[in-house]
């Protein structure tokens, strides 16, 4: 019997580890170009993982808002998701220069203390919105870009992706990840652009938000078209990628990709 506990104990290490490690692996393996960019503003620079796709012609831009972990490898991995389908997919570490000893998120020694960083950047979002528009403005700049921006965010990331809609003017789309909504009627005026929302079943916190995002952009003749993923819960598109992850956050991960897949060729 302890031999069969024992065994039991390693397995779910190797497990708990093969969880963790899996963006990092996939990512690693990927056979499209990938760089490392340090973009300025002003004295700051924000590290950014950028992925090139493998087509014949210029392509749209995404900038990838991390969840409230930073920038980790998943965040990696799904700008690579999105190179994979055609786009320059760009993913800046917004916690650069706040980690231990002036470091970025892989400074931290957990991802609650970057956590904890999210929290204190939250108090400055005319700094994240600075560090956007350096981020978009450099992406553009790309000669292998076709001039169309678009955003997307998850979690911390989806209420940043949201909330850059209503600076910058020339986003094509901004594609809204299960983020907490917090825009006043005057800031979502400013909006140019469709907002599509990502939402899951299981995340009463985050859907309790939807209703009134929903009567305010439609006050306002802004098209906001939210969609609520069935079996999923909070961080779907993170969790339905794990190999481990629950048949209903695969479920909702793969029906919300197809249908920003859908939406992105349109653009």
């Amino acid at each position: 019997m302890k031999k069969f506990l024992a065994a039991l104990v390693v397995l779910g290490l190797a497990l708990s580890v093969s969880a963790q490690d899996f963006a990092k692996k996939k990512v690693e393996k990927t056979p499209r170009h990938v760089e490392w960019v340090d973009v300025k503003n002003g004295d700051r620079k924000i590290k950014s993982f950028v992925v090139y796709p493998e087509v014949k012609d210029k392509a749209t831009a995404i900038i990838v808002i991390h969840e409230n972990k930073g920038l980790t490898d998943w965040v990696r991995l799904m700008a690579d998701d999105l190179a994979a389908e055609g786009y320059i997919a760009i993913a800046p570490d917004l916690l650069s220069g706040m980690g231990p000893g002036g470091g970025n998120t892989d400074a931290f020694k957990s991802e609650t203390e970057a956590t904890k960083a999210i929290g204190v950047l939250s108090g400055k979002p005319q700094q994240v919105t600075s560090d956007l528009n350096a981020v978009a403005d450099f992406i553009l700049k790309d000669k292998a870009c076709n001039g169309k921006l678009t955003v997307c965010g998850f979690c911390w990331g989806g209420g940043q992706s949201f909330r850059f809609a209503t600076d910058r003017k020339d986003l094509k789309a901004a594609f809204v990840f299960y983020g907490m909504f917090g825009q006043t009627k005057e800031s979502l005026a400013k909006i140019n652009c469709p907002v599509y929302g990502f939402y899951a079943e299981n995340d009463a916190r985050i859907n309790t938000t939807v209703p009134e995002s929903t009567t305010l952009m439609k006050s306002l003749g802004k098209t906001y078209e939210p969609v609520t993923y069935a079996g999923g819960g909070h961080g779907f598109m993170r969790a339905g990628e794990d190999p481990a992850g629950s048949a209903g956050n695969r479920k909702a991960r793969e029906a919300a990709f197809e249908r920003w897949k859908s939406i992105l060729k349109k653009i």
